[in-house]
């Protein structure tokens, strides 16, 4: 398992980026098939991944890195998921706050982006607003946004000990 894990750091990236790929074709699968709208924290997040999947590849596709790249990539990967964390906990929160403490419900994201600058759109998203307080689907009374969070504390964990050893993974690279 160590081997498979941890051979080299291709092989870091290319399981980090397919396991954030994976996450992103289960949340377009759930907004297409079975038709949840996502909120703006669930967009929010969703970008954190797809930065996970730019990194992963531009990691996976650079050829001879030095150790300090190879880290910076690591630390990148680091701080996307950390942000997708803190956005999943704050949806969380929302989620089980007392009805009348929860926000008012914004407007769509699309218009959103159309009528404010980018990083007032930001900024709400961060905050997020009533629809991201309600609950759409869950599984084991966990709700999407809990299960966002496990795979992030998994990618976490491996992106943590992956820093670790990363001289021993850039060795074998």
């Amino acid at each position: 398992m160590q081997d498979l894990l941890f051979s080299d750091s291709k092989r870091f990236f290319a399981l980090l980026g397919a396991t954030s790929l994976g996450l992103i074709i289960v949340a377009l699968l759930f907004e297409h098939m079975l038709l949840l709208k996502p909120c703006i924290l669930c967009y929010a997040q969703r970008a954190c991944v797809y930065l996970l999947i730019l990194v992963s590849l531009v990691g996976f596709l650079h050829k001879n890195q030095s150790l300090l790249i190879l880290r910076t990539y690591m630390g990148l990967c680091i701080a996307f998921i950390i942000s997708g964390m803190s956005l999943s906990i704050r949806q969380l929160y929302l989620q089980n706050l007392p009805r009348e403490l929860v926000p008012t419900c914004g407007p769509d994201i699309d218009y959103l982006f159309e009528t404010l600058p980018v990083l007032e759109v930001i900024m709400i998203a961060i905050r997020g607003d009533g629809n991201c307080a309600e609950v759409l689907w869950s599984f084991l009374g966990i709700s999407l946004p809990g299960w966002l969070l496990v795979a992030f504390v998994g990618l976490l964990f491996y992106t943590l000990v992956s820093l670790y050893i990363s001289k021993k993974l850039h060795s074998k690279s």
